[in-house]
C-alpha cells in the first residue's frame, strides 16, 4: 500500500470540476502504467490542491479566468516519452486559482505548495527567496502561481513551481528574471538567454530532483522553422536539423493546404512558439537544457490532424505513439475531429546526459471544447 494518503477524505463527486479531474487522472495513471494505490492518491492530491473550486458544478462557469487552458479549465494534463520506458504522467494545475484576484491566488497558491511540501518531506527554501520579487502586494499579469506535479510510483510527485516574470509590470519583467537567478546563484544565466519577444514563466524544481533546475521561458511569434534551432544555449544541444524537423512535423509546414471544407470559421490568433532554458550549474552561466513548445492546437484543424502529427513525431524519435491514443481515449469520448485543442502542446527536450524527450500536452476540456477550423495563415500571433 502507498504511503502519504494524506487530503481530502474523498474526491468530489460526478458533475463537479474535482470529480470529472479526478475520473480523467485515475485513467491517464493507468495509461502510464501507474498501479491502483497511487492512482487514487494523486486523483486526492489534485482535487485537494484544487482547493474550493475542485466541488464547483460543472454547469456552472469557471470560478475565475486562467490561461493554464483554452477554456479556463485550471488542469492540463501531459505525457513525456523517452526510450525504453514507459510514458511519465504529470499533471500541471493551478492552485489557490478560486481565490478570487491575482493577489489572494498566488497567496493561497503559496500556502498550498507549502502543505505539501510539509505532507511530503522537502523545502521551499528556493522559493521563499524569490516571495518579494513574484508575490507583491498588488501583482498583475494572468497568473500568480502554477504547481506541476510528476506522477511517480509511491504516491510521491516531483514538484514544481511556475511564477510569472511579470507580477511587478511586464517593464520590470526583465529586472526581475535577472535578479531571482541572481539569488539562486545563476549570476550569469540572463545574458545566456535568446532574444525573445517576452518572458512567459519562470520556474523551479522543488524536492526529490537529481539536478533542480531553474528554468525561464521565452515567447518567439512568427517563429520561422529555420530560426528555431538558433534559440538553444546549451552545450551538445539538439542539432540545427533535429530541431527544424521538430518544428516542421509540429507545426505541419511540409503538409499540404486545408481543404476549403476544413475552414469552418475563423480561428484566434496562434499562440507563440515557446523556449524553455533550464539551468542547473552555475560555473559557465550556460543553460544545460533546452526545451522548444509548438502550440499545435493552432496549426492544426482538429485534433485527428493534432494527432498524426505528435504520431509522427514520436515515431521520428523511435517513441511509441500507442499510450498517447490511449490517453486521449481516458480524457475524453468525443471524435477527435469535433474539435481542437485537446492536444495543446507538443514539446522536445534535450537536457544533458539524458535522451531527448517528447512531451504531448493534453487539455481536460472540463467547460468547453473548441469547433474544428481552418489553418490560420502565416503569420498571425497570439498568446497562450
Amino acid at each position: 500500500m502507498s504511503a502519504h494518503r494524506s487530503g481530502p477524505p474523498r474526491t468530489p463527486g460526478a458533475g463537479t470540476l474535482g470529480g470529472l479531474a479526478a475520473h480523467q487522472l485515475l485513467r491517464l495513471c493507468e495509461v502510464a502504467g501507474l498501479d491502483d494505490a497511487d492512482a487514487e492518491v494523486y486523483a486526492r492530491t489534485l482535487t485537494g490542491m484544487l482547493g474550493t473550486v475542485a466541488e464547483r458544478p460543472l454547469d456552472l462557469p469557471p470560478a475565475t479566468p486562467t490561461f493554464l487552458s483554452d477554456d479556463h479549465t485550471p488542469v492540463e494534463f501531459s505525457l513525456a516519452f523517452v526510450p525504453g520506458a514507459e510514458p511519465s504522467l504529470r499533471v500541471l494545475l493551478e492552485p489557490g486559482g478560486g481565490a478570487g484576484g491575482p493577489a489572494r491566488s498566488g497567496r493561497a497558491g503559496l500556502r498550498i505548495v507549502r502543505e505539501a511540501a510539509r505532507r511530503w518531506g522537502f523545502t521551499t527554501d528556493r522559493l521563499d527567496e524569490l516571495e518579494d520579487l513574484f508575490f507583491p502586494p498588488a501583482p498583475e499579469g494572468p497568473l500568480a502561481l502554477w504547481c506541476a506535479l510528476e506522477l511517480r510510483p509511491g504516491g510521491v510527485p516531483k514538484v514544481k513551481v511556475y511564477v510569472n516574470p511579470a507580477a511587478s509590470g511586464q517593464e520590470r519583467a526583465a529586472a526581475t528574471v535577472r535578479e531571482a537567478l541572481r539569488r539562486l546563484g545563476h549570476h550569469q544565466a540572463f545574458d545566456a538567454l535568446p532574444p525573445g519577444d517576452r518572458l512567459l514563466f519562470f520556474a523551479l524544481d522543488l524536492g526529490d530532483w537529481e539536478d533542480p533546475r531553474v528554468k525561464v521561458y521565452l515567447a518567439h511569434h512568427d517563429l520561422p522553422a529555420t530560426r528555431a534551432a538558433a534559440l538553444t544555449r546549451m552545450r551538445g544541444g539538439p542539432s540545427p536539423a533535429e530541431t527544424e524537423a521538430f518544428f516542421r512535423i509540429a507545426t505541419g509546414d511540409d503538409a499540404a493546404p486545408a481543404a476549403p471544407g476544413d475552414r469552418d470559421g475563423p480561428r484566434p490568433a496562434r499562440r507563440p512558439v515557446q523556449s524553455c532554458h533550464a539551468f542547473t550549474e552555475t560555473a559557465t552561466g550556460l543553460p544545460s537544457g533546452f526545451t522548444l513548445y509548438v502550440p499545435v492546437r493552432d496549426h492544426a484543424p482538429h485534433d485527428g490532424e493534432a494527432l498524426a502529427r505528435a504520431t509522427a513525431l514520436l515515431t521520428h524519435h523511435g517513441l511509441d505513439p500507442a499510450p498517447l491514443a490511449r490517453a486521449l481515449a481516458a480524457v475524453t469520448s468525443r471524435r477527435l475531429e469535433d474539435g481542437v485543442g485537446l492536444i495543446a502542446y507538443l514539446a522536445l527536450t534535450h537536457q544533458q546526459g539524458r535522451p531527448p524527450r517528447v512531451t504531448t500536452y493534453i487539455s481536460s476540456e472540463a467547460y468547453a471544447v473548441r469547433p474544428p477550423v481552418g489553418l490560420l495563415p502565416a503569420g498571425a500571433a497570439g498568446v497562450r
